[in-house]
């Protein structure tokens, strides 16, 4: 079962490791969330909203690498990785816009 407090729950400590299923059912919402998040957001703001939603995900990702101490190539990594989830997001919102 999909779960956002998997660890908090009674017997999760018997689950540690999730099953492929919960895998990809979680990362089947994030996508979903993204998409339908990002298609509402493109549909009411203006043309600047792409490079500001790009400058606020560069920085919230190095606030969140900061704890884990990552090394330089890991941040990088992570940064590149983050825009290019980012890019097929906004691709895939903007096909399923024009598509519905």
């Amino acid at each position: 079962m999909l779960s956002t407090e998997r660890d908090f729950k009674r017997g999760g400590e018997r689950f540690p490791i999730p099953s492929q299923g919960e895998v990809e059912g979680k990362l089947l919402m994030f996508e979903v969330v993204a998409v339908t998040c990002l298609q509402e957001l493109l549909a009411e703001t203006d043309s600047h909203v792409v490079s500001r939603l790009r400058r606020r995900l560069i920085r919230n990702l190095k606030e969140r690498c900061i704890p884990l101490k990552l090394c330089a190539d890991d941040e990088k990594a992570a940064k590149e990785f983050a825009l290019q989830l980012l890019k097929a997001a906004l691709e895939e919102a903007e096909n399923e816009g024009h598509a519905g």
